[in-house]
């Protein structure tokens, strides 16, 4: 690939597209039709931002050779499996069984079912289940089953495979020679499928995905984990375990404290008329204020809670004086202390609403007291709500692969893409299922968003930030997408027109940026097949929609999403989603009628031609990039396996 000529042309097509993009702005809004000339605009600006997230991504592309160091260090190979069929399951365990460097193979079986115990143990392999600490406990899918095994085993490196994952035997020979620099934490492969033929109408082989963009992010030490055929550092994820343990267990304390001091200071003003009982309350106060400034010190959590635990407890002994009824209805309202474990942060965490709502109540005087006594109570470090104190890999999003990766990159952690396949999957086989990864995959990487915005996350460099947020900006691409499907519908339907005029001057701009995108797109992709991405990216639009205010819901409103594992064998003849994918259906026969309309009225001498024309062409490009949809729902699997020119390799 020549590194010049694809800089030269993302430069310029970054500087076409803001040209274009400011003269929209500033001089070809139609204001009379703002309701559909302003989201157009809108939407042209997010895709102008989208192609300069791209360039930069470009801009460092690093082509990796290989590891300069030879292997070393000891490795445990870890299968995931929740309710795959055995058979599956162990034909990629054999082979991982059958990698050429020495390693322990386990199955982390997160199904418990005993046949695959029993296969396991026929065959010599390491089995893993939950143990029995996450009864009832929040279990956190596939992250919760991978911290489960970290704790049962022992190998420095992870190599992390899904249950369809078969693992070449050389593997490991060709990636963990990278740890030899030890701030290395994790080298992610290619993921590639066996059972996808050259058509690929479901878009499963991500070529462009797993090759430039990796490789760019690689260059700002940003390539992440993608949840399977990953080489990982285990000090590294234990260190990120504990780091994050004591960062929550430290916000945790912060919180009760400030809202004990507060509700002390409003029971002492209270308590005025009775010096014996203010006094207490004093007493208690300053034991609370004390606590304070001993954390800010730098006092370890552990020795600041417990003793305050004993010194509450000790004062609140004594306070035998005072309104025992109001106490008693006081109580009440602390009997529901928001203070709990929360199932998607993994972490021991303050209802901070509720904390403001007790902290603000008029108590009486020792039900203040009795209310600290609780808090100081409830602040253990030892996570009673989880199955474990220490959570190494990510569990705030239902992908924790991202998540993960991200937290790894802000600790100082590197990472490193190998371009080379070395391992091969299955791939969804029917619309339905694919529909059903893509969502998991949107809403898991716009959790991490809204939780954890890598823009504001300290640790991370500038180069870093923007490749998260390039990847998480992505998915919000649906609703751009609902514009250009209705822009040239509304002008061939009514004639009202988005832009003030079909100019020389739009041409002028629009075509020099909408050429030298393209051009970039292949160049970087460097003769891959990138079509069927780009399709997708329009075409899913009802799908980035759902994402998106699922996501939000789930964030902001703690509406749960679930978790569905991908199905890795074909149960018979799947059938046609039709709820699923009506909006893009509908979209079709809306942009057929527009067309004919738009033609019939040029020829009724009611409509531009110029301006028809140009709707019309981008009726057929539409119309063009939504015809996968019928093509994807009408297919049912591959003729034969086949193996691509565009395989990986290194």
């Amino acid at each position: 690939m020549n590194r010049v000529l694809l800089r030269v042309v993302c430069l310029l097509a970054v500087i076409a597209g803001v040209d274009y993009v400011l003269w929209r702005w500033l001089d070809s809004v139609n204001w009379s039709a703002w309701w559909i000339a302003v989201p157009l605009v809108v939407a042209e600006t997010y895709s102008v931002i989208d192609t300069f997230f791209f360039a930069l991504t470009m801009w460092r592309v690093k082509v990796r050779t290989g590891p300069e160091a030879p292997p070393e260090g000891t490795a445990d190979v870890f299968i995931t499996t929740y309710d795959e069929p055995v058979d599956l399951v162990m034909t990629t365990a054999r082979a991982a069984k059958a990698i050429g460097y020495p390693h322990s193979t386990w199955v982390l079986d997160d199904g418990d079912r005993p046949e695959m115990r029993a296969a396991a143990e026929r065959e010599g392999l390491g089995y893993v289940t939950r143990t029995e600490d996450w009864v009832d406990k929040p279990r956190h899918a596939k992250a919760g089953n991978l911290n489960n095994a970290l704790f049962l085993t022992e190998g420095e490196f992870l190599l992390i495979l899904d249950a369809d994952q078969i693992p070449d035997p050389r593997i490991l020979d060709h990636t963990l020679g990278y740890f030899a620099d030890p701030r290395v934490a994790l080298v992610q492969t290619p993921q590639f499928f066996s059972n996808v033929d050259d058509a690929d109408p479901l878009g499963n082989q991500a070529p462009l995905f797993y090759g430039p963009i990796q490789q760019g992010k690689d260059g700002w030490n940003a390539a992440f984990f993608c949840g399977s055929n990953a080489v990982l550092r285990r000090d590294a994820l234990m260190e990120l375990g504990i780091v994050g343990y004591v960062r929550d267990v430290e916000r945790t304390v912060r919180l009760s404290l400030r809202a004990s001091e507060r509700m002390l200071a409003k029971a002492q003003r209270a308590a005025r008329a009775d010096a014996p009982t203010a006094q207490v309350i004093g007493e208690v106060r300053a034991r609370v204020e004390d606590a304070s400034a001993r954390l800010r010190a730098g006092e370890s959590v552990g020795e600041v809670t417990y003793r305050l635990q004993r010194e509450v407890d000790e004062l609140s002994r004594s306070a035998v004086r005072g309104d025992i009824a109001a106490m008693e209805e006081d109580l009440r309202a602390i009997a529901a202390l928001p203070v709990e474990a929360d199932s998607e942060l993994g972490a021991f965490v303050v209802d901070e609403v509720a904390l403001e709502r007790l902290a603000e109540r008029d108590l009486s005087p020792l039900a203040a007291i009795e209310s600290v006594q609780r808090i100081a109570d409830t602040l253990a470090v030892d996570r009673p709500g989880q199955a474990q104190p220490v959570m190494p890999m990510a569990t705030i999003s239902v992908t924790e692969d991202m998540a993960t990766a991200m937290q790894l990159h802000a600790a100082g952690w590197r990472s490193v893409y190998h371009h080379e396949l070395l391992a091969t999957g299955l791939a969804p086989e029917d619309l339905g299922t694919m529909l059903g990864q893509r969502l998991r995959w949107a809403q898991g990487t716009l959790q991490v968003m809204l939780k954890d915005n890598p823009l504001v996350k300290r640790g991370l460099s500038g180069g870093q930030r923007a490749m998260y947020f390039a990847t998480m900006w992505s998915y919000l691409s649906g609703f751009a997408s609902v514009v250009y499907l209705a822009a040239p519908v509304i002008y061939l339907l009514t004639g009202v027109m988005p832009v003030t005029a079909w100019s020389v001057d739009f041409f002028a701009r629009f075509i020099p940026y909408f050429v030298l995108s393209q051009l970039m797109f292949l160049i970087a992709a460097r003769g891959l097949r990138t079509w069927r991405g780009q399709q997708y990216s329009l075409a899913l639009f009802p799908l980035w929609i759902r994402a998106c205010w699922t996501a939000a819901a789930n964030v902001w409103f703690g509406r749960p999403l679930g978790f569905v594992v991908t199905p890795k064998e074909r149960a018979g003849r799947a059938p046609i989603p039709w709820r699923q994918i009506w909006p893009q259906l509908t979209a079709i026969v809306v942009l057929v009628v527009a067309a004919i309309v738009g033609v019939l009225r040029v020829v009724a001498g009611t409509a531009d031609g110029v301006g028809t024309l140009v709707n019309t062409v981008w009726v057929v490009y539409d119309l063009v990039v939504l015809s996968i949809i019928p093509r994807a729902a009408l297919y049912r699997g591959p003729a034969a396996q086949t193996t691509r020119k565009d395989t990986p390799s290194r």
